[in-house]
């Protein structure tokens, strides 16, 4: 497959790269000692980690402890000192068992060029799409997919999904034809379960995506249906390249994960002048609950700019007048996603 990165990397803002410069640890003054001691502590998780499995321990229990002692070396090392423990972790033999995980092989290796794109998804959400991947693997790298697909930020993107489609189906009931847009939609996979999609009482649901391999799977498994695909980004919305209209709902999925604050809110300032009046606008983040985040971001590569409940408010209260809007922020199930709704007023 041809790599989308040279287009993407210019346009998305949602590169490791650019993540790990603006994230966290991007000005934090190293403690050499205090690095010195979080090395040692990290090989030794890997170590143990790689005898488990060349003792063929039970697959699951390895990449849970493996799991769970990244992400207490990771909270336990500040930013600075753990942004020099990643590519430690990434270089370990250790790493041979972990890439055979389909998953994890997957979002370390981009095949499109950028962090959770829309194959990674269909991983996640165990779609019929993603099945040749996923039956592809090792005997190990089946057992290790077992435990990373259940792990609960996997659970937590697969409700996401749900709570997508019945944002859609609430718009529907709102507003005769709703409109729609979806912005970095990725496959649209929440189209699928959206009731209101497929009796067809949707007016138009434009599906805009960086990457113009997702939005001709959106047009090729859509055709004559109220979806509208279309190649954008984030810096064009922001400039108002495209001339969209207003909608009923507009929505960010996985969006916000990736933005560092500033472009959060000028994004969110832009996206709410495109509700209709009644109209409402969701985004979603990975929160700062999450418990495999240090797996995430080494044997993943997959960096991410966690939130919490009153990181969303701080958006919101720098984006938006708030006597204009009725905002809720709320979590996810199991709480590994904060959401938040900002509905317009009607007058």
């Amino acid at each position: 497959m041809q790599s989308t990165k040279s287009h993407i990397d210019e346009q998305s803002m949602i590169t490791p790269a650019l993540v790990a410069r603006l994230g966290r640890g991007a000005q934090e003054v190293i403690d050499e000692v205090k690095l010195r001691e979080k090395r040692a502590q990290l090989a030794l998780v890997l170590e143990l980690a790689r005898q488990r499995f060349e003792r063929h321990a039970d697959t699951s229990e390895t990449v849970a402890r493996l799991a769970a002692d990244l992400h207490d070396l990771r909270i336990s090392s500040g930013a600075g000192v753990w942004k020099h423990l990643i590519p430690v972790a990434q270089a370990h033999p250790v790493s041979q068992f972990l890439l055979q995980d389909p998953f994890t092989k997957w979002s370390f290796e981009k095949p499109r060029g950028y962090s959770g794109d829309a194959g990674l998804l269909d991983i996640i959400y165990k779609h019929p799409a993603a099945a040749e991947v996923v039956a592809a693997a090792s005997s190990l790298g089946s057992e290790i997919f077992a435990y990373t697909v259940e792990a609960t930020t996997s659970v937590a993107a697969r409700e996401r999904r749900e709570i997508l489609a019945k944002e859609v189906d609430a718009a529907s009931a709102h507003a005769e034809k709703a409109e729609v847009l979806a912005v970095a939609c990725g496959y649209l996979r929440e189209a699928e379960l959206s009731e209101s999609f497929q009796s067809g009482r949707l007016g138009r649901w434009v599906a805009l995506d960086q990457d113009a391999e997702s939005v001709d799977v959106v047009a090729r498994a859509n055709p004559g249906t109220s979806i509208l695909p279309m190649v954008g980004n984030v810096s064009g919305l922001m400039r108002r390249s495209y001339d969209l209209g207003t909608f009923d709902l507009v929505y960010a999925s996985g969006l916000y994960d990736y933005l560092p604050y500033a472009v959060a809110v000028r994004l969110t300032q832009r996206l709410i002048e495109m509700l209709k009046p009644g109209g409402a606008y969701l985004f979603a983040n990975y929160s700062q609950e999450i418990r495999t985040d240090g797996y995430m971001e080494t044997f993943m590569d997959w960096p991410l700019l966690l939130r919490s409940e009153a990181d969303m408010w701080q958006i919101v209260n720098a984006a938006v007048d708030r006597n204009r809007v009725d905002v809720d922020v709320f979590y996810g199930e199991n709480r590994n996603i904060v959401y938040t709704r900002i509905r317009r007023k009607s007058a």
